[in-house]
């Protein structure tokens, strides 16, 4: 294909995945689900117009695109939402997903002529929730800041843990290894070096934006990318988890004090994530045949596997995983409902392919069929699901605007945004009347997406966004005062 035309479907490509974005959030549809269709639709079993059947050149596009969506989630979570609910989450993250590849597996072999390695594989593959997914479905609802925290913190954290499986039992499947104490001694090895090394690496970042002057405030976002970068890559390199690395450090990185063009970093990397994402399931959507993924054979299994996973092996997972923490019955049914599959499980279907294993293509298309039925069953209801169980929190109410103190370099103030909920003990006070330290300003007030100039007379609203201006040395002072928790970070 020539250049400009090149040029030209990827500028059409894009064009439809934002409006298919739009599109979805209308009719309650994931994103991913419509990325993949315009993907077949362009295909040689669709339009024709492109034929498309290079699986190592969508394996490394799939990887480049997980790294910068799990650092743009690791971005956005707030640590002191996190650190909550980390146990049930990295419980869920390692101990689940060994129990849902093991089930899944169990009903593979009997569903499939397949061997037990190639059966497990089926089910190591299959394992994790996806990031890509939970975050885009998850994004903007009311559902609990428990629940919603623990989906977000376990999706960020299992896709290791996938990786991990599936590279391990394709070695074996191809006879390069057995399984044994080199297997478990790799796991702790890939999971323990890869925390550390993405901490310290997120801190180490968060050092060089806050002392380092780059010249541009345009520099700052290009600087986080190669973070991402450097950090998976140098990780991977010493057969750690690069990408649990690279969760742990933007995790560092989005919850650091007075980060330089912070706000501005994060919107970068949420166009960023977007943009990794429609490439990656239009490509995934060109690498599928959908003569051979509609087949009735292919359709049948994989209904049927996409019932032992969502209904069997899922619950299993979660209801054991979470034994030793307080989440009731509700709660458990609706973490087993929203363990959404999507890109990671079609990536990793891509090794075996590269492998040359005998029956990978089936797996591929199963997985295909699979991920297609998790998103469109279970990620079309799990508002439905989570307002009939009665897990739904206060409407979520985002502003159309925001405030930022600007500065390439460490000043000693920053800007604070702070929502007021119906819980909050500001609500109904004036501002006057509010013990602020001293050196604090409440600068701006968003209501009703209206920006107001706040005099001493203000009463706080529910759903007000506060832009507070507070000296780094005033900032615990002013934590207690909104009842915040503290953050990690520098």
């Amino acid at each position: 294909m020539q250049t400009d035309m090149v040029i030209l479907f990827s500028a059409l490509f894009l064009i439809g995945g934002v409006m298919m974005a739009k599109f979805s959030s209308r009719v309650g549809v994931p994103a991913l689900v419509l990325f993949i269709i315009v993907g077949m639709l362009f295909g040689s079993d669709g339009f024709g117009f492109i034929y498309f059947d290079n699986a190592s050149l969508t394996q490394s596009l799939g990887i480049l695109a997980l790294v910068l969506i799990l650092f743009d989630g690791g971005l956005q979570t707030e640590w002191r939402r996190t650190k909550a609910v980390l146990p049930i989450s990295l419980s869920l993250a390692t101990i689940g997903v060994l129990i849902t590849a093991g089930l899944f597996g169990v009903a593979a072999k009997l569903l499939l002529d397949v061997t037990w390695n190639e059966a497990l594989l089926l089910g190591a593959i299959v394992g994790s929730t996806d990031a890509a997914a939970v975050f885009s479905v998850l994004k903007g609802k009311n559902i609990k800041t428990k629940l919603q925290s623990t989906l977000e913190a376990e999706s960020g954290s299992n896709d290791p843990m996938a990786m991990f499986l599936t590279l391990s039992l394709l070695q074996v499947a191809i006879g390069e290894k057995t399984i044994g104490a080199s297997v478990v001694l790799s796991f702790f090895w890939q999971m323990g070096v890869g925390l550390i090394l993405g901490v310290l690496l997120g801190y180490a970042a968060s050092w060089a934006m806050k002392n380092i002057d780059l010249g541009s405030n345009g520099l700052y976002p290009v600087f986080s990318i190669a973070i991402a970068l450097f950090t998976y890559s140098v990780t991977d390199l010493i057969n750690a988890s690069g990408l649990l690395a690279v969760y742990a450090a933007a995790l560092v990185l989005g919850n650091t004090k007075s980060l330089p063009y912070g706000q501005s970093i994060f919107r970068f990397h949420d166009g960023i994530a977007w943009l990794m994402q429609i490439l990656m399931f239009i490509m995934l959507g060109l690498l599928v045949f959908p003569a051979e993924l509609f087949s009735t054979w292919i359709v049948l299994k994989g209904l049927a596997l996409s019932a032992i996973l969502i209904f069997i092996a899922r619950p299993v997972a979660v209801f054991i995983s979470s034994i030793p923490f307080k989440f009731n019955l509700k709660e458990k049914v609706f973490l087993s409902w929203a363990g959404l599959r999507g890109a990671v499980p079609i990536v990793l279907a891509t090794f075996p392919l590269l492998a040359g294993l005998e029956n990978s293509q089936l797996f591929f298309n199963l997985i295909f069929s699979i991920v297609l039925t998790s998103a469109l069953f279970q990620g079309t209801t799990i508002p439905f699901i989570a307002k009939r169980l009665g897990l739904t929190g206060p409407e979520v109410h985002v502003p159309s605007h925001s405030l930022e103190l600007v500065s390439s370099t460490t000043v000693n103030a920053e800007m604070i945004p702070y929502t007021i909920t119906s819980s909050s003990n500001l609500v109904g006070r004036e501002l006057s009347n509010i013990s602020f330290p001293e050196k604090v300003l409440v600068s701006a007030i968003i209501r009703a997406d209206e920006l107001i100039a706040p005099s001493g007379e203000t009463k706080v609203q529910v759903n007000d966004v506060l832009y507070i201006l507070v000296e780094n040395q005033k900032r615990s002072e002013l934590e207690k005062v909104l009842g915040i928790r503290k953050t990690i970070g520098g």
